[in-house]
């Protein structure tokens, strides 16, 4: 665009009373700055929101400084049939498996596994979804059609059933099973950032953009796609929950780590034959799990009470 054409749409908007793309741009971000503080200011008055927070981080800990913390991290891999199935004791806090492995330390470093592997997942389903959906709803026509059009489809089927399907064609490892629930995850937030889309994309700083020549790019992920991540950051905070089920449950299946890598899913599997005698094995990989899934339940839910939004 060049400065002449510029310079009539920027009059043409003083004329009908509206704000130059400038005001408007630094209204836009000034809006943002205070909804930030704000949000921030109620997070540290929100109970639920700080126990999620605490939990995570406890999480966090445990999956960076596993090798440091653990009390037997030799027990990561490898066996000592001498030590098979031990009751929980002072030396085996939550006792050891049929191998002799010390089930705590292997809990820690299955926290690193399935954090790291749930941040991939979603890094890859969100990055997709979210870019289709702003295509979707900002170009609208043709690209819309068909971009929803195969939203439905795969949301027609059952995720995990279609991460399964997925997972067996490409075969057991740890790449395939994070590919196998990306494929089935983006489809959520492809629909999500399209209905966010059409409702703003009428703003006032989106036509402010278009106005002083901005790119189509530029728009969505300089102007649109910031001022919709609200929803996004709670729908991404509660996902992290979900996907870590889904790869303990894929794992479990046989879809995941091989053994003897630390996975929760194949710890899990692994323990189920012995539960009656030697229920520490399968129980303790559970609770982590479950730990870990309240823990960004907890966080989202307090960040749906104080961004007041809805997802999905």
């Amino acid at each position: 665009m060049g400065p002449e054409r510029q310079n009539v749409k920027e009059s043409e908007a003083a004329t009908r009373g509206e704000p130059e793309p400038e005001q408007a741009r630094e209204s836009s971000n000034r809006e943002r700055r205070q909804r930030f503080r704000r949000i921030w200011y109620q997070m540290k008055r929100n109970p639920l929101t700080i126990i999620g927070i605490l939990m995570i981080l406890s999480m966090v800990f445990v999956a960076i400084f596993a090798p440091v913390i653990a009390p037997h991290p030799e027990d990561r891999a490898g066996h000592n049939f001498e030590k098979g199935a031990v009751a929980p004791s002072l030396e085996h806090p939550m006792g050891t498996d049929t191998q002799g492995r010390d089930i705590l330390s292997r809990i820690f470093f299955g926290a690193r596994l399935s954090l790291g592997m749930g941040v991939v997942v979603l890094g890859i389903a969100g990055t997709a979804g979210i870019t289709l959906g702003l295509i979707a709803g900002y170009v609208g026509g043709l690209p819309q059609t068909i971009i929803m059009r195969l939203t439905d489809t795969f949301l027609a089927l059952p995720g995990l059933i279609l991460a399964l399907a997925v997972a067996a064609t490409l075969g057991p490892s740890l790449i395939n099973l994070m590919l196998a629930i990306a494929f089935a995850w983006w489809t959520q937030y492809a629909r999500l950032v399209h209905g966010e889309v059409l409702s703003v994309k009428q703003e006032e700083f989106v036509e402010a953009s278009e106005a002083i020549g901005a790119s189509r790019i530029r728009v969505m992920f300089r102007e649109i796609l910031p001022n919709i991540m609200s929803p996004l950051s709670v729908k991404l905070t509660l996902d992290m929950g979900f996907v870590i089920i889904a790869i303990a449950g894929l794992a479990f299946l046989g879809f995941g780590a091989e053994p003897p890598t630390p996975d929760w899913g194949v710890m899990i599997a692994q323990g189920r034959q012995h539960v009656i005698n030697y229920w520490w094995i399968s129980v303790f990989p559970g609770l982590a799990i479950s730990y870990t899934v309240l823990a960004f339940n907890f966080l989202g839910d307090g960040l749906r009470d104080i961004m007041d939004v809805e997802v999905n």
